[in-house]
């Protein structure tokens, strides 16, 4: 049972490693489907980051969808996306 918790832990590990090293899931273009953790993965910042650039809670639910967010905000997609790029272009360049 220890081998098969451990492969299967192993597996995710280098699938997720995989996906998220392909530059076509860096910095992609916003779309309703994604969630904050995604976005955050994508973009680089942290979960705490985008969850105050959405002026989300903290205990706010990680699997909902930018469409979610927009139905119960006054945030529009394009709003979003320009604050992401903001938060992510701040990150890049307190990291320098």
């Amino acid at each position: 049972m220890a081998i098969a918790v451990t492969a299967f832990f192993a597996v995710r590990l280098l699938l997720f490693t995989v996906y998220w090293v392909d530059p076509d899931h860096r910095q992609q273009s916003l779309e309703d489907w994604m969630t904050p953790r995604y976005v955050a993965h994508s973009y680089d910042l942290s979960l705490e980051e985008v969850r105050e650039v959405l002026e989300l809670d903290p205990g706010d639910a990680k699997r909902r969808t930018l469409a979610d967010i927009i139905e119960t905000s006054e945030l529009t997609l394009a709003e979003i996306q320009r604050r992401i790029d903001e938060a992510a272009r701040e990150e890049g360049a307190g990291q320098d």
